[in-house]
């Protein structure tokens, strides 16, 4: 019974140190290039502005009229059809870690810390959302939704504390719709459509599994991200201690017995003649009872 209660502590003292371990990021794999990634068609309405590559397959149909492309453009190639395989890796990854935190269907107003939230619903962004990396560069934040993404017109998504846009993934099993002027960060995995409404600023991915992808008058851009390896605060220097001098041993002190000479011995110590004294006085005294003894017995033989 005993050891049946010890492995039942050890136990319930796992289940948090489990749930509050730091989540991987999810492998983007050949899809890390990508922009703008889509099933079936890529418009654009407007002057939009794409820094990264655009990639389409199996559909052919990118209309890049108004669009500023600084990248490359992969139209139902292999680059394509390599990036699409690991989109569905990526989502499928990202779709399958285990919520540990349920958060309600309106993220607007929020700051949350690195983890994995779920609404069991719709996710809709109004206001601004703020992501706090507490300091770490690689803390992950993903968010799944069981339908579709909405962010109003201005939202934002604000990041704090080291917080990067490559380690924060949306989950929409359907289709994500950017608000007019809004400003979004990271990488969406859509089964669908992604719609990115007048003037939407993304800084991250857009990236249509199997449908396609609108853009109007907006800027997409997708940058290298490399894990970072924290700096440790320095331990403050400990300045060594100063060294103790040895306290000097006290000298005995002499006690002084009014009416007495001073010897300089202190009292109890085997050199002080008064301990001379006490024995000769002690062996006179013996010495003359004694012969006192001796005197009374002579007179009573005589």
């Amino acid at each position: 019974m005993p050891l049946l209660l010890a492995l039942l502590l050890v136990a319930m003292m796992a289940v948090p140190a489990i749930s509050m371990a730091a989540q991987p990021t999810v492998n983007l794999g050949t899809t890390a290039s990508f922009a703008v990634l889509a099933g079936t068609t890529i418009t654009n309405t407007g002057p939009t502005t794409i820094n990264g590559d655009v990639g389409l397959h199996p559909g052919t149909a990118f209309v890049n009229t108004g669009v500023t492309l600084n990248g490359a453009a992969h139209l139902t190639d292999a680059v394509a059809l390599q990036a699409k395989n690991d989109l569905v890796t990526a989502y499928d990854d990202a779709a399958g870690r285990a919520v540990t935190s349920s958060e309600p269907v309106e993220l607007g107003g929020l700051t949350l810390g690195p983890g994995v939230y779920s609404s069991g619903g719709v996710l809709g962004i109004t206001g601004t959302l703020t992501l706090d990396a507490k300091g770490d560069p690689n803390a992950v934040f993903i968010f799944k939704s069981t339908a579709t993404l909405t962010t109003a017109s201005s939202s934002v998504v604000r990041l704090i504390n080291g917080a990067r846009f490559c380690r924060v993934f949306w989950v929409v099993p359907s289709s994500a719709t950017l608000g007019t002027n809004s400003i979004f960060v990271g990488h969406i995995f859509a089964l669908t459509d992604i719609h990115a409404q007048t003037g939407a600023t993304v800084q991250g991915q857009l990236l249509a599994r199997n449908g396609e992808v609108t853009l109007d008058t907006n800027t997409i851009t997708n940058g290298i991200c490399l894990t970072v390896t924290p700096t440790p605060s320095p331990s403050p220097t400990t300045s060594p201690s100063p060294t103790t001098s040895p306290s000097p041993t006290p000298s005995p002190s002499t006690t002084l017995v009014p009416g007495l000479p001073t010897t300089g011995y202190p009292p109890g110590d085997g050199g002080s003649p008064w301990l001379l004294v006490a024995g000769v006085f002690v062996a006179g005294v013996t010495l003359l009872f004694a012969a006192w003894r001796l005197r009374a017995a002579s007179r009573r033989r005589n």
